[in-house]
C-alpha cells in the first residue's frame, strides 16, 4: 500500500469514532489523484495497551515499583490483588464495547463478572438510570467504569501523562516556550512511547511515504505528535514530516523556536488543502519556495513564514467527500462516561464527521477566535452536496450516523439539509451544534426530527443577560428557554456549553447563573452541560482589547512557541476558583436527575450569595409563549400521508349543515379534526400543493390567496386557530 502522503492522528483523541481531520485531507487529495493513507493511532495504541498481553506488561510494572517499596495507594493495591480477574477480562470486555459480542452485557450487568475499584463508588441507582430494559447501556456504562480504573491504575504506576482522550496535555497548553515540551522528548521512552513507536514503526514499513502528515487538532496531541515526527527523522531522514491542525492553527502563529524544526520540516495553518497541494509540489520539485501557501519551515536556520497570497482556498464545494478508508473502524469502542443520554454522543456511537459550513455565520462572539481564518470566514455548503456526501460515506462505512461539527450550524442550511433528506428518504440520525436563536421555532423543530435530527448542542455560556450582552453572544435566557422547549417537545435532546469567570462576573451573577440552569433542568428543557472557566486568547475580542472588557493581562511573555491562552487579571470580578468545584458537582447531579430542589449554597464550601431569579422564572416564560405573526413568505410544507376525509351531516334545532371529519394517520396515532365542508375540501388539496416533494415551495401568501380565490372567508380565524393550528404534529409545518 506505497501512499506519498501518510496522515496521522496521533494519541490521543477518541475512542468511538475517528478525529476527521485526516479524512476530510484525504477525501481531498483523492480529488487531485494523489495517493495516501491514514491512521488513527491513539485507537491502535489503545488496543494495545488494553488487551491482555497488555495488562500483563501494567501488572508486572506495578509489581516493580512494589519490589522497590513505593508507595502504591489502596486502590491501587486493590487492582494488583485482583489482577488476573483484569487480564482475564480485558479481551472480552473490549470486544462488548466494540459491538462484537452483545449477549456479555448479562453477565456485565449481574456485577460478579468485573473486578471493581474506585471508579465504580460513583455508581448510584443503575435501576433508577437505565430500568429494566436498558442492558446494553447498563453494561456499556459499567464496562466503561472498568477501562476508567485501569486508566487511573496507569497514571498512577505506570505513566502519569495518561488519559483516555489525551496525552501529556499539560506540555501543550499555554506553552510560550518550548523549552519544557523539547526537554521532555529528550527523556527516555514512557510505556506509552514504545507503543506508539512500535505501531508507527509497523506503519510506516507499510506505507513507504514521501511525506508524514501529522494533524493535531488538540494540546493533549502534540507531544506524540513530536514523539512520532522525533522518530521519523532519526530513523527515516528523507522522509518530510509536516503538521497541521487545531493546535498549530490556534497556538503556533507567532512560531520563532527554530528547533521545533528538528521534528517538523514543516507547519501549515488554518485549511489544510491548498497548503499541503503546494507543499506536495514542492517536494517533488514541481513549485517554488516562494508558492507554499501558510506555511512555516527553516531558511538559513531561521523560522520563516511562506504565504503565497495569489493562492486561493478551495471552495467547500471542491473540496471532496471525506474519505474514512484505512480506518479500523469496527475497532472503535462505545463507551458511557455519565449516565445521561444526551452526554453519551460524544463517546457512545460511531459518527461519520462532515461540516454544514466553513466557520461561524454569527462570528460575533468576544471569548470566541473570531479573527481567525477558522471562524470569520463563512462559506455553507449546498443541502444537495451534503447529502450526496452522507449517501457516498454512508455506502463506505455501513454508519448512518452523523456528527457535523460546525462551529454553529446555520438555522437556514439545518432547514434546506432536513428537506432534502427527507425527499431523498435517507434513514440517518444526526446531531450538531448551534446557536440558540429564535429562528428554532416549533415547526422548524419538528422538521429537524423528522429528518433524524437527535441533539444538538450549543452555547449559553453565562446565563446572564447583561454578560449575554458583553460576550455579544446575541441571545437572551428567555430566548434559550423557549428554543430549548421547542427542542425538547419535538423530541431533540439538549446539551448547553456553560462558562463561569467572564471579566466583570460577579459572585452573585455566577448564582443566579446556576440558577438559571437549575431551574432549565428542573423544567425538562435541558438534558446536558458542561461548565467551563474562562480563558482568554489571544485571537478573541477580549484577548485582543482587554481594557475594554475590564481585565489586564497577567504579565507580558516572550512568545517563540504556543500563543494561545493568556493570563489575564480580573479585579473587578469574583475569586472564581472558589465557584469551580461546586458548579461542577451541581451539574453532574442535575444532569443525573438529581436534587434539583436543593438550595445552591449546599454545593459550595465558601459563603455564596442568594440567588435573586425568581424561583418560577423560567416555568413562567415557558407558560407565557410569544404569539406568532403571520409570515407570509413562510413556506408550507406538509409531510404527512393523505388524509382521509368523510363528510357528515349535523343538525341542532331544525338547521342541517355537513362537515368534513379528516382522519390524520401518524406513526404514533389517529388524529381527526372536523372542518366546513367547504374547508376540508380546500384544506386536502393545499395539503397536496404543500406536499415535501413537491417544487417550489408554496408560501403562506399564496396560501391565504388560494382562500380567498376559492370564495372562503376569514383565513386568519381558520388558519390561526384550532383545529388547523395544531397541525404541525401530524406534519404540516410554516418554515
Amino acid at each position: 500500500m506505497p501512499a506519498t502522503v501518510y496522515l496521522i492522528t496521533p494519541p490521543f483523541t477518541q475512542l468511538n469514532t475517528p478525529y476527521p481531520g485526516t479524512a476530510y485531507l484525504k477525501g481531498f487529495l483523492n480529488t487531485k489523484n494523489i495517493s495516501s493513507f491514514q491512521s488513527d493511532l491513539g485507537i491502535e495504541v489503545m488496543l494495545k495497551l488494553f488487551c491482555k498481553e497488555g495488562l500483563q506488561n501494567i501488572f508486572e510494572q506495578c509489581a516493580s515499583l512494589d519490589k522497590q517499596s513505593i508507595s502504591l495507594s489502596d486502590n491501587a493495591k486493590r487492582m494488583i490483588a485482583l489482577k488476573d480477574a483484569y487480564i482475564h477480562e480485558i479481551d472480552a470486555v473490549i470486544e462488548f464495547l466494540q459491538g462484537k459480542n452483545p449477549t456479555l452485557a448479562h453477565l456485565i450487568c449481574s456485577r460478579n463478572f468485573l473486578p471493581e475499584a474506585s471508579r465504580f463508588a460513583q455508581i448510584d441507582d443503575l435501576q433508577w438510570a437505565f430500568g429494566n430494559m436498558g442492558v446494553q447501556d447498563k453494561a456499556k456504562y459499567l464496562a466503561t467504569m472498568f477501562l476508567e480504573d485501569i486508566s487511573d491504575l496507569i497514571k498512577e504506576c505506570v505513566d502519569d501523562k495518561f488519559g483516555f482522550s489525551r496525552y501529556a496535555e499539560r506540555l501543550g497548553r499555554s506553552a510560550n516556550s518550548f523549552d519544557e515540551l523539547y526537554e521532555a522528548l529528550h527523556q527516555p521512552y514512557s510505556h506509552i512511547d514504545d507503543l506508539l513507536i512500535e505501531i508507527l514503526e509497523q506503519r510506516i514499513q507499510e506505507v513507504q511515504p514521501k511525506i508524514v502528515a501529522l494533524s493535531v487538532p488538540f494540546p493533549g496531541n502534540l507531544y506524540t505528535s513530536f514523539r512520532c515526527a522525533q522518530y521519523i527523522k532519526k530513523n527515516y531522514p528523507t522522509f518530510k514530516t509536516v503538521m497541521g491542525g487545531g493546535f498549530p492553527n490556534t497556538e503556533l502563529r507567532s512560531l520563532k523556536d527554530e528547533r521545533v524544526f528538528d521534528f517538523f520540516d514543516f507547519i501549515t495553518l488554518d485549511d489544510g488543502e491548498a497548503p499541503i497541494e503546494n507543499l506536495i509540489g514542492f517536494i517533488e520539485g514541481n513549485k517554488t519556495q516562494e508558492e507554499l501557501k501558510r506555511t512555516y519551515l527553516l531558511v538559513n536556520g531561521k523560522v520563516h513564514y511562506q504565504n503565497n497570497a495569489s493562492c486561493k482556498d478551495y471552495k467547500q464545494g471542491e473540496v471532496g467527500t471525506p474519505d474514512y478508508s484505512d480506518f479500523f473502524l469496527h475497532k472503535y469502542i462505545q463507551a458511557i462516561e455519565i449516565i445521561n443520554p444526551m452526554h453519551s454522543l460524544w463517546s457512545n456511537g460511531r459518527w461519520n464527521k462532515l461540516t454544514m459550513a466553513h466557520g461561524c455565520y454569527w462570528g460575533k462572539c468576544t471569548f470566541c477566535d473570531v479573527s481567525l481564518d477558522y471562524i470569520k470566514l463563512y462559506e455553507p455548503v449546498a443541502a444537495s452536496l451534503l447529502c450526496d456526501r452522507m449517501e457516498q460515506m454512508i455506502a463506505q462505512t455501513g454508519e448512518s450516523g452523523f456528527h457535523f461539527v460546525d462551529e454553529a450550524a446555520p438555522p437556514a442550511l439545518m432547514r434546506a439539509l432536513a428537506i432534502e433528506i427527507i425527499k431523498r428518504k435517507l434513514v440517518v440520525s444526526w446531531w450538531t451544534n448551534v446557536r440558540f436563536e429564535k429562528s428554532f421555532t416549533k415547526d422548524l423543530c419538528l422538521l429537524l426530527k423528522a429528518s433524524g435530527c437527535i441533539a444538538v448542542s450549543g452555547g449559553l455560556e453565562v446565563a446572564s443577560d447583561r454578560l449575554l450582552l458583553l460576550i455579544n453572544k446575541g441571545i437572551t435566557v428567555a430566548q434559550v428557554a423557549r428554543v430549548n422547549k421547542n427542542f425538547t417537545e419535538a423530541g431533540i435532546m439538549v446539551h448547553a456549553y456553560l462558562m463561569y469567570g467572564f471579566p466583570t462576573q460577579t459572585a452573585q451573577e455566577t448564582i443566579d447563573s446556576l440558577e438559571m440552569v437549575r431551574q432549565l433542568f428542573k423544567s425538562g428543557v435541558l438534558q446536558s452541560a458542561f461548565w467551563h472557566l474562562f480563558t482568554m486568547t489571544a485571537h478573541s475580542p477580549v484577548g485582543l482589547n482587554p481594557e475594554k472588557f475590564g481585565v489586564t493581562k497577567a504579565k507580558e511573555v516572550a512568545i517563540t512557541f504556543a500563543d494561545n491562552d493568556v493570563d489575564h487579571i480580573d479585579t473587578s470580578g469574583a475569586d472564581h476558583d472558589t465557584f469551580s468545584f461546586g458548579l461542577k458537582k451541581s451539574l453532574f447531579n442535575y444532569m443525573h436527575g438529581l436534587c434539583l430542589d436543593d438550595p445552591l449554597h449546599k454545593w459550595f464550601d465558601v459563603k455564596t450569595p442568594k440567588t435573586t431569579i425568581a424561583p418560577d422564572y423560567i416555568i413562567n416564560i415557558l407558560q407565557n409563549e410569544e404569539t406568532q405573526a403571520f409570515q407570509p413568505n413562510n413556506k408550507l410544507v406538509w409531510l404527512g400521508n393523505k388524509p382521509e376525509m368523510e363528510i357528515i351531516t349535523k343538525s341542532k334545532k331544525g338547521n342541517q349543515w355537513e362537515l368534513a371529519s379528516v382522519t390524520f394517520q401518524t406513526k404514533k396515532e389517529t388524529v381527526n379534526i372536523k372542518v366546513d365542508k367547504a374547508q376540508g375540501e380546500w384544506l386536502l388539496q393545499i395539503l397536496e400543493k404543500a406536499a415535501i416533494q413537491n417544487e417550489p415551495m408554496i408560501t403562506l401568501q399564496q396560501v391565504k390567496a388560494n382562500y380567498e380565490t376559492a370564495g372562503l372567508e376569514d383565513f386568519e380565524l381558520f388558519w390561526d386557530n384550532k383545529p388547523v393550528n395544531t397541525l404541525n404534529k401530524v406534519g404540516l409545518l410554516s418554515l
